[in-house]
């Protein structure tokens, strides 16, 4: 670089990105939840969920839940890729559906909504 030219200033970046990867957490961590409680509440899905026979249903139930955690964050990524969101939103939405998501695992949450 000679002496005349200034060095470029950084450019600011897009939070669309981010805010993808935080809320795509939240969808898969209410993703294993629902997979969860669907599971202990139906023994039809959670033969459905049954890919590995030593782990049982849990082998299906958190592959899907992966599975749809990397669609949605490829999705809302492509989406939000040169876009600036309100990340206190998405942020707040993410945690919500991570609080779901935990309470969903939760045994004395899952057996009240189950009826036991």
């Amino acid at each position: 670089m000679s002496a005349m030219q200034k060095p470029s200033a950084p450019q600011d970046l897009p939070n669309g990105p981010g805010a993808a990867a935080m809320l795509a957490a939240g969808i898969g961590a209410t993703t294993v939840g629902l997979f969860s409680l669907l599971r202990d509440a139906f023994s039809g899905i959670a033969h459905f969920f049954n890919f590995y026979g030593p782990t049982g249903p849990l082998s299906g139930v958190t592959t899907s839940a992966v599975a749809v955690w990397l669609i949605a964050w490829y999705v809302l990524g492509t989406k939000w890729r040169e876009q600036e969101v309100n990340l206190a939103r998405v942020g707040t939405v993410a945690f919500v559906l991570l609080a779901i998501g935990f309470a969903l695992t939760f045994p004395p949450i899952m057996d009240v909504l189950q009826g036991k």
